[in-house]
């Protein structure tokens, strides 16, 4: 008895279902990315001359491998950085590259603390055995310092400016917003103002 042929399976449109099915899953597939912390580098300044930062104006935070916080050699608790280092950056106890004392600064004017918000830098340095969680929590601390001066100030100059009950964070958001109607000229200019009086000047150092 001869045996019957079975039937080919006609896999022509094998690959046009692979090609499909592939677009599909590269249009519907979500790929997750890793956020980092947004800074803005200063520009490079060409100068001959070395400039010459005293210790004082240098408030020094340390992270060891225990995730421990040093400030300015000491222990210190996270939840108390924010107002060390709005008290470092408010002092005014000396007088700016202008040769200016800081009329809105706040601080007790220690002569052993930094002389004006303009000279005033915290230097983070963390160990490599860090955790990232204690790194973005003491770099959410140190922003928040220079934040809770700039809010103060925007209140101080937002009433006369046309801003009035306006703090910094607002002002930026209103800035951005293509919705509000208010002077985004006038808004900027006040935004500038207050990034001159407390410029953020936070350098970053990993210990090797």
């Amino acid at each position: 008895m001869a045996k019957r042929s079975a039937p080919e399976v006609n896999a022509g449109s094998m690959a046009d279902i692979a090609f499909l099915l592939l677009i599909f899953f590269l249009v519907t597939t979500t790929m997750e990315k890793d956020s980092g912390i947004s800074r803005k580098l200063p520009p490079i300044e060409e100068s001959e001359e070395d400039v010459i930062i005293r210790q004082r104006n240098i408030f020094t935070v340390l992270i060891n491998g225990k995730d421990q916080l040093l400030v300015e050699d000491e222990l210190m608790e996270l939840k108390d950085l924010r107002a060390a280092a709005v008290e470092f950056l408010d002092n005014g106890g000396g007088v700016n590259a202008d040769g200016k004392q800081c009329d809105y600064c706040k601080g007790q004017r220690d002569t052993n603390s930094s002389d004006h918000p303009d000279k005033a830098i915290i230097s983070l340095k963390n160990e490599r055995e860090t955790s990232y969680a204690q790194y973005i929590s003491v770099q959410n601390e140190l922003v928040g310092a220079y934040n809770v001066l700039r809010n103060r100030r925007a209140l101080e100059i937002g009433s006369q400016s046309g801003f009035r009950d306006m703090n910094f964070i607002e002002m930026q958001n209103n800035y951005k917003d293509v919705k509000w109607s208010g002077n985004k000229t006038k808004l900027k200019e006040v935004i500038d103002r207050i990034k001159l009086e407390y410029p953020q000047k936070l350098s970053e150092v990993q210990e090797q």
